[in-house]
């Protein structure tokens, strides 16, 4: 009895010591492992990183793979670059620039507050999915024709022009908008409405004073193919609405409204 308990302890130890090598040989060789990739130059240790990284992010993208009926599928983003393609294209125009300064009251420039009013456009239009081409984004001269031409060679939906008043009676204030009777029937007809929906939007956003729609034979709005406007956002030459034109809030506020007229044209 006691040879066989002291026989069973001696093959247990000697298993034990069996391990015991093996693990000091697989340590041994974990470590020689490690002296030989120290030894490798950083180039390659910056590529073996990047495989790793790259490796897992594929399997992070496998890892959102959603099976179908019809194949595989990835989740949907919030907008597609498909989507906004689809949409269509907006030409915005910030009028003046470069030497036409616009009206001018002391150092206050028609040609700044335009762009400024266009860019804050072209943001809440993109905000909405819309793709927006600028017939200037920044402080450069263009032509009447130049504008026109850019608006007919991109084949926009719709053009939309920019602009601020002047008067020399200081009294005069307030937003107007003008469309040209074109003697096509139905590009007047949706000028018309075009201009309804931003003035009427640009009213809600700015609780300025209406001057109404009115029919204009401005060239910009006069030549091009589709549906154009032309807002007057108030007059630099008013004391009180000059001050309100010199506040970012209320150019994006004018910009909102022009945004919203658009986005309500565009769904009608």
């Amino acid at each position: 009895m006691l040879k066989a308990v002291v026989i069973n302890l001696s093959r247990r130890y000697t298993d034990l010591c069996v391990q015991e090598n093996l693990i000091l040989k697989h340590n041994g060789e974990i470590q020689r492992k490690i002296g030989v990739f120290m030894q490798v130059p950083k180039v390659l240790k910056k590529l073996f990183f990047i495989v790793c990284l790259f490796s897992f992010g594929c399997n992070s993208l496998a890892a959102e793979m959603i099976h179908s009926s019809s194949g595989l599928r990835t989740k949907p983003h919030e907008r597609s670059s498909e989507q906004t393609f689809n949409k269509p294209v907006i030409m915005l125009d910030a009028g003046h620039g470069g030497r036409d300064e616009g009206t001018k009251v002391h150092s206050f420039k028609e040609k700044k507050i335009t762009l400024a009013t266009v860019l804050y456009t072209k943001k809440f239009l993109e905000q909405m999915g819309y793709r927006v081409i600028l017939t200037r984004s920044k402080d450069v001269e263009i032509s009447l024709h130049r504008r026109v031409a850019l608006a007919n060679k991109t084949q926009s939906a719709l053009f939309v022009s920019i602009h601020y008043n002047a008067s020399r009676n200081t009294d005069a204030k307030g937003v107007e908008i003008f469309y040209y009777d074109s003697k096509d029937p139905e590009r007047a007809k949706k000028s018309r409405k075009l201009a309804n929906y931003i003035l009427h939007y640009v009213i809600d956003q700015t609780e300025a004073n209406s001057r109404g729609v009115k029919v204009g034979n401005f060239h910009v709005i006069r030549e091009t193919d589709m549906p154009a406007v032309l807002l007057e956002g108030g007059f630099v030459t008013n004391i009180q609405e000059c001050s309100h034109l010199r506040r970012k809030e209320y150019l994006e506020n004018i910009a909102k409204g022009v945004a919203q007229g658009i986005d309500k044209f565009l769904k009608s």
